[in-house]
């Protein structure tokens, strides 16, 4: 579960399909109906995470005309700077390549500047929601299991 909370903020891994792979492991392992129940509410919670994700920061990143283009651009871009500066090159070539990509599509640095601005704002807003409802799953399943409801 620790790798894919990790895995939502650092988008290499899969993050909430972790989560949700090591759910169902779980549930198969309790067999029981409330590990089953957990399974489900985490399930929810996880699926709903990541399709907010997509819904808000597409609908505000389509809102200032960034094109796909430039978010694959900056997203290669962010995996080749994982491995140039280990987990902060993610962050920072994906900003950068991002601006990059709107300076030479729009030729205006301010302009620019605030589309990369909305796309980042867009991209950490998703990603704060998805982290909040997987750590809220995850907070379920570790009561469940600390307290030994599911055994």
């Amino acid at each position: 579960m620790l790798v894919g909370l990790v895995g939502i903020i650092v988008p290499i891994l899969p993050g909430s399909m972790l989560i949700a792979v090591s759910t169902v492991v779980w549930a198969i392992g309790t067999g029981s109906g409330i590990g089953w129940a957990v399974l489900v509410v985490m399930l929810a919670l996880l699926a709903v995470g990541v399709a907010a994700t997509y819904v808000i920061t597409g609908k505000q990143v389509s809102a200032v005309g960034v094109p796909n283009r430039s978010l694959i651009l900056s997203g290669l871009a962010g995996i080749v700077g994982f491995f140039v500066i280990p987990v902060l090159g993610l962050f920072l070539f994906f900003a950068a390549t991002l601006y990059l990509t709107e300076h030479l599509r729009l030729k205006d640095a301010r302009a620019a500047r605030r589309t990369a601005g909305v796309a980042l704002r867009a991209t950490a807003l998703g990603l704060l929601v998805e982290l909040t409802l997987a750590l809220t799953a995850t907070g379920i399943w570790l009561v469940v299991v600390l307290t030994g409801v599911a055994s």
